[in-house]
């Protein structure tokens, strides 16, 4: 694609407020088809690397409800606060257009959720790497994108009743000592 018709293209299918007024479902489902420049590799390593587990561990239905409520969710709440800081003056009008589109944040609440897979006392340190990881840019720079992405991480640890039950959590010692032979 040529730079300018790619811009157009993502902009259609971006879950900015311009396009949630237009057609909400259609740019919800689309924008999580897409991602944004050279991001691509982190991504699919992120994805292949969470997704794939958390799948195996949830099913495919509870992996796929995380997924959706965090993404359709963290959009809608990001881009809420969005509006409001149009309509107060703090953002300008153009903010209305901002290109958003990816699966980040359906990654988000995958990352959240698997703080439920692994055994205590080790889901604890996981749990505060995910909320830094998260938070930090939330608290530094407190964009929509950044905003999205933390209550995504929320949403995802919402969803510990799709992993209760889930089997026997996993536990970083035993498989150290399995390696260990």
């Amino acid at each position: 694609m040529s730079p300018e018709f790619e811009k157009d293209f993502l902009r259609q299918r971006s879950t900015n407020i311009h396009e949630l007024s237009r057609d909400p479902v259609r740019v919800l489902i689309t924008s999580a088809m897409w991602i944004d420049g050279g991001y691509w590799l982190p991504y699919a390593v992120l994805y292949t690397v969470f997704h794939a587990q958390a799948e195996r561990w949830l099913g495919t239905l509870r992996w796929l409800a995380v997924c959706v409520a965090a993404h359709v969710l963290a959009t809608l709440i990001s881009e809420g606060a969005l509006l409001k800081a149009i309509h107060d003056g703090v953002a300008p009008h153009s903010a209305a257009y901002t290109l958003d589109i990816g699966v980040s944040y359906a990654l988000a609440g995958v990352v959240g959720v698997l703080t439920y897979r692994i055994a205590a006392p080790w889901r604890y340190p996981y749990l505060a790497v995910v909320l830094i990881v998260y938070g930090v840019p939330f608290a530094a720079s407190p964009t929509f994108t950044a905003l999205g992405h933390f209550v995504s991480v929320l949403i995802g640890l919402a969803c510990f009743p799709l992993a209760r039950g889930r089997g026997k959590p996993w536990n970083p010692k035993e498989t150290l000592a399995a390696l260990r032979g």
